[in-house]
């Protein structure tokens, strides 16, 4: 296996990839393609990036609720005891 230092830091970014596919997804993405008038290649991304933006969204939101239970937490009781 090839070190780090030898792979060009553009490969990462520009080369093809090969996706192994079974039936049910080979379903899936040609009925969304054809649905949607895009590529499959192009279902498949939207599907990582949504996949992507989703988990930095769950993690924002984690860490705000922590800040705010951390600097609100003795009110919220409160107000729960009520």
């Amino acid at each position: 296996m090839p070190t780090p230092d030898l792979i060009p830091e553009w490969y990462h970014y520009c080369m093809a990839l090969t996706v192994r596919t079974d039936a049910v997804l080979e379903e899936a993405l040609t009925s969304l393609a054809k649905s949607e008038g895009a590529s499959r290649q192009e279902i498949i991304r939207r599907a990582v990036i949504d996949r992507y933006q989703r988990a930095g969204h769950r993690s924002r939101v984690a860490d705000s609720t922590q800040r705010m239970v951390t600097r609100w937490g003795d009110v919220l009781e409160r107000l729960g005891a009520e």
